[in-house]
């Protein structure tokens, strides 16, 4: 009897990261040293946010993604804190709009120029007041238009309506110590929280409750993140008793035991998750590593499927997340990272290899597209919508070295020989002179232009035989005269 393994069959099994040259990063940025388990690093399709070091108040980088290479010193940034700055996000209605949460206690709004900075920008759009102690979490929501949710280490939660700078929610008194990471459902209902507590929550924000409650998810007192899947499911990452490094995957339904639990290694680097809803791969960057690893979430045990590990030799201080409309499809990639070294930003290219050229329709599935589903008001008055999805296929651009250029001329006009003028009958030809002119080749019947109906390629044969009769009989009659020119002379030398 032979036995043979079974590999389980998954379309992102080789995919693979590959950092970009060098001239394609971002380098001499002076990246924050700040003590806070942020990503420090915010992207969207049009610019790469960084939060840096700043003497005197906390400032961050906008830099349009054309601009790579070496960043003076000199570039201007984002400067209105007063304090570090803490987090960044983009929102995801408007790719010019950023928000951040700084230890100064509030949030901002930046509307960033059309082509990037050229000057320092000291004054946002929206200043939000309402936390007591600094502000380490800022997150958009994802379906509704301007509503801007904040977490401080006041274990307070606010949601504003940015448009018109008021408090749309205050969530205190449901957290009794440190917010460590907040993520918001697919459609916006709901969002979960990970705390110092060990306690994760999803909490309804209109309602101000908290629907369930794991308590303990991961047992060890480091940080632990926790993020919405899209089918309504809680990933999270932590720490076990023994300090080792935890993925956990929790169904609502059941929060006694988690559905999949796997151990890493030991390293005490916080773990950011990254999800792609569309393709259900979860991306886990640790503080410190060198190395991204990343998981398919399946519907049939053991859930957490590991699919492989990037690896590189220096290590991460944070990392940016490119949203998929902002990826090249063309070249079948699924996933850009933005890593934060010491001194530079590079980009990391997540590929699965293909074949073909084409759009691969099962890689790119409709994704959210910048479009918001509803207002703010329309949301606090107890609506609900799923993003408004858009297709990636407009983004396709073919590879150059396949292109095809078609000539749209009709080939059947074409080689027609003109008539030649007729000898005069004074002057004298040589008989080899007088040797009719060559006739084109019939032409082929396919080479008529694209899109013309079988009928009109006839009438266009018939017309060129009957063209090329008519050149025949002309012809003739040129041989005929000028053989009766011939006899004449011949019959007057006699």
């Amino acid at each position: 009897m032979s036995f043979r393994k079974v590999v389980r069959q998954s379309k992102f099994r080789h995919v693979f990261g590959q950092p970009v040259k060098t001239e394609q990063c971002y380098d001499d940025i002076r990246v924050s040293r700040v003590t806070w388990d942020s990503t420090f690093c915010a992207v969207n399709p049009a610019f790469v946010a960084i939060i840096v070091e700043a003497s005197g108040g906390g400032a961050f980088l906008v830099l349009p993604l054309h601009k790579t290479g070496r960043i003076d010193k000199s570039y201007p940034t984002v400067c209105g804190h007063t304090g570090p700055v803490l987090d960044i996000d983009w929102c995801p209605h408007n790719d010019h709009v950023i928000a951040s949460g700084s230890e100064d206690c509030t949030v901002m709004v930046w509307q960033i120029p059309e082509n990037g900075l050229n000057q320092p920008l000291t004054e946002p759009v929206v200043v939000l007041e309402g936390h007591s102690k600094r502000v380490g979490i800022v997150t958009w929501h994802p379906t509704a238009r301007n509503v801007l949710l904040s977490a401080g280490c006041d274990n307070v939660v606010l949601i504003w309506n940015v448009g018109t700078s008021e408090e749309l929610y205050r969530l205190d008194g449901l957290h009794p110590d440190l917010i460590y990471s907040v993520s918001w459902s697919r459609d916006g209902a709901r969002f979960c929280t990970a705390c110092k507590d060990k306690s994760v929550r999803v909490i309804d924000p209109r309602r101000g409750t908290v629907v369930v409650e794991k308590e303990r998810a991961h047992e060890g007192a480091r940080p632990m993140r926790a993020i919405f899947l899209a089918d309504g499911k809680i990933f999270t990452t932590g720490f076990s008793r023994m300090s080792e490094r935890q993925l956990a995957l929790w169904d609502l339904e059941n929060l006694e035991e988690p559905m999949g639990l796997q151990e890493l290694d030991s390293s005490n680097g916080a773990l950011l998750p990254f999800y792609d809803p569309d393709t259900n791969v979860v991306y886990v960057c640790g503080k410190g590593d060198s190395s991204i690893r990343y998981f398919e979430i399946t519907e049939e045990p053991p859930y957490i499927h590991f699919l492989n590990t990037f690896t590189s030799k220096e290590p991460q201080r944070g990392m940016g997340w490119m949203p998929k409309r902002g990826l090249d499809v063309s070249k079948c990639e699924i996933a850009r990272f933005y890593k934060l070294h010491e001194r530079k930003c590079e980009p990391i290219i997540m590929t699965v290899p293909r074949k073909s050229d084409l759009f691969q329709d099962d890689l790119y599935p409709d994704t959210a597209g910048p479009e918001a589903a509803m207002e703010a008001e329309e949301w606090v008055a107890g609506q609900t919508a799923g993003p408004v999805l858009v297709s990636l296929r407009q983004a396709y651009m073919p590879s150059k070295q396949r292109d095809l250029k078609v000539s749209r001329r009709n080939v059947l006009n074409e080689g027609r020989p003109s008539v030649a003028p007729a000898v005069p009958s004074t002057a004298a030809a040589s008989p080899a002179a007088a040797a009719p002119a060559r006739l084109s080749a019939p032409p082929a019947l396919g080479t008529a232009t694209a899109g013309s109906t079988a009928g009109g390629r006839l009438e266009e044969v018939l017309q060129e035989v009957a063209a090329l009769r008519l050149l025949v009989t002309e012809q003739g009659q040129r041989i005929s005269r000028l053989e009766e020119q011939l006899s004449r002379l011949e019959n007057g030398h006699v």
